[in-house]
């Protein structure tokens, strides 16, 4: 399957930017493959007259890259690595040259001219995960790396592109492989004095990697919050004070704030930091019954968000009695992760939270603040890094799933090997056992690549940027 890949490879030199284009200081053209040092080698002329082979491997060496007609195209630096030693366990050669677009698109193209073809989406690492340099847990971390959007989710992407996740997976694989080795040589040589697997060996083995993977699961929420951010969405009634929530968490006058009910007919949606955790937050109109046009089209949008916030944020008017547009919204979220906001408090108090344990609506976390004064956010943030993080309210030391691919692949294996524990408790033949092992093995196998399929590898590296 891979091999395949590998061959056709290995006979193709490709070359990019490696650098965001535009104008910058520096800008990489990377070359990788079994021509990148001739190719390398006829764009590149060292100062001192020397071949680029000619200095120790790794070194940078001043020169310049040449057109075709013996112009000086651009001042530069080159280094050439020899496989394994490279990014892409190839042979490769990086021109550092002045960060035009200009300068780039011309050295790209000379590299072209002298024999490499274009490299495609995320080929350089795809490179380096079918060269065995990486698995495919450390490639698509490669991406969460530069695509981190706090320091918290570039940790986690740090600790899989280091291989923490991949050994964990490989251990967990490898414990149901040598349950399925202990079954085939029980119904494969049956006459043998082999030592009879029973049923309670097979549930005991199962439920001990069912519970690896159950553990790895429990911070998959966290993980991929860091990875994509949390969707939130506050809801309220109109002139609540939802608006000047929001303005107060984007510290800018970010939506307009009127004494005036509905004065927010659209959904506004930002994306910012809090207490080190990525938001995506969602202000929506208020939910209400109108007649008119316009802030209704806004109330059917805000509760299409609604239905897919991972968070909602429910404000109440706390100067305010509890009314039935209140407790038609408290109901609406009723079932879903929401915590309550009683704003206002700044403005007395009307014993909201009475009124909300009356009526049975205190089964979420309620805290009261002022969006106007900011008394009472600190209690917010704490709960909301609780809600990510768990009771330490930070970012431990374990391992945080935060890739959906393997979250989905995880809970298929889980899955399989519920099956498996179900077929041992029932003290099925040991074939059908196997049947649900081998899956629950090959979906793990998926995770780290061991076992994926070519269009799968394919799809993943498409998603990645050209020169990475």
């Amino acid at each position: 399957m891979q091999n395949n890949n590998l061959k056709h490879y290995q006979e193709e030199t490709i070359s990019a930017v490696c650098t965001a284009m535009g104008e910058g200081a520096v800008g990489i053209v990377r070359i990788s493959g079994e021509k990148a040092l001739m190719v390398g080698e006829m764009l590149f002329k060292a100062a001192s007259g020397k071949k680029i082979s000619e200095y120790p491997v790794n070194t940078l060496v001043y020169g310049h890259v040449y057109d075709n007609d013996g112009s000086i195209v651009d001042e530069v630096m080159a280094v050439y690595m020899r496989a394994p030693h490279s990014y892409t366990a190839e042979d490769v050669v990086e021109i550092q040259c002045h960060g035009g677009v200009r300068s780039l698109q011309k050295i790209l193209s000379l590299s072209y001219a002298a024999g490499a073809r274009p490299a495609e989406p995320g080929e350089f690492t795809k490179r380096a995960f079918l060269n065995g340099r990486i698995d495919l847990v450390q490639a698509e971390a490669v991406m969460d790396i530069i695509k981190s959007r706090s320091d918290a989710a570039l940790k986690v992407a740090v600790r899989q592109q280091e291989g923490q996740l991949s050994a964990q997976v490989r251990k967990l694989r490898k414990e149901l492989l040598d349950v399925i080795v202990n079954l085939e040589a029980v119904i494969d040589y049956p006459e043998d004095d082999i030592e009879e697997i029973t049923f309670a060996n097979v549930l005991e083995s199962v439920n001990n990697t069912s519970s690896g993977v159950k553990k790895l699961l429990e911070n998959a929420h966290t993980g991929r919050i860091l990875r994509e951010g949390l969707h939130v969405a506050i809801i309220g009634k109109p002139n609540v004070g939802k608006s000047s929530f929001l303005n107060f968490l984007l510290k800018e006058d970010r939506a307009i704030v009127s004494e005036f009910a509905g004065t927010t007919r659209d959904v506004i949606e930002e994306q910012f930091m809090l207490g080190g955790i990525p938001i995506v937050l969602a202000d929506t109109a208020g939910i209400r019954e109108t007649d008119d046009y316009v802030e209704r089209i806004g109330v059917e949008k805000s509760r299409r968000i609604l239905s897919e916030a991972e968070l909602v944020i429910v404000v109440l008017d706390g100067s305010q009695p509890l009314t039935d547009e209140d407790k038609e919204i408290l109901a609406l979220v009723k079932g879903r992760q929401y915590v309550i906001i009683i704003n206002k408090s700044d403005l007395g108090s009307a014993d909201v939270e009475q009124s909300l344990k009356k009526e049975g609506f205190y089964e979420s976390p309620v805290i009261g603040l002022s969006a106007k004064t900011g008394a009472g956010f600190d209690k917010f943030t704490e709960w909301l890094q609780q809600f990510v993080y768990g009771n330490d309210k930070h970012l431990g030391d374990g391992i945080y799933v935060q890739n959906a691919r393997h979250e989905r692949l995880l809970n298929a294996s889980l899955e399989s090997m519920n099956d498996a524990l179900t077929a041992a408790e029932n003290q099925l033949p040991y074939d059908c056992i196997m049947i649900d092992l081998r899956n629950a093995a090959e979906y793990l196998g998926e995770i780290t690549g061991d076992t994926v399929r070519d269009e799968i590898i394919n799809e993943i590296f498409s998603k990645f940027c050209i020169g990475k």
